[in-house]
């Protein structure tokens, strides 16, 4: 069933691009929309592979609204994001 969630620290196309790379093997196509915030990602998933998708996408730094993270947590996502989104940049580049 497709479902769009919401999620954090995604600010470009760098981002969008370490996502729908990273997801896609396990999840399948993801569509990340950057026209809104909090920013989404649309994708195909069955309920039973939800969590699954949660832990992945906090591992990349880019948790769910609806994650509750402590402090620590919340600064550790950010981050992760960071270098995400860099991977994802340099991917994009050397691509030209």
């Amino acid at each position: 069933m497709k479902e769009t969630f919401e999620v954090l620290n995604v600010k470009c196309g760098g981002c969008a691009n370490t996502l729908t790379k990273s997801l896609k093997e396990e999840f399948g196509e993801v569509e990340v929309n950057l026209d809104v915030n909090p920013r989404q990602i649309t994708l195909d998933i069955d309920e039973n592979k939800k969590e699954a998708l949660k832990l992945k996408l906090r591992s990349l730094g880019y948790p769910l609204t609806t994650d509750e993270l402590s402090g620590f947590e919340k600064a550790t996502t950010t981050a992760k994001s960071f270098v995400s989104c860099a991977i994802g940049k340099f991917d994009v580049a050397t691509k030209k």
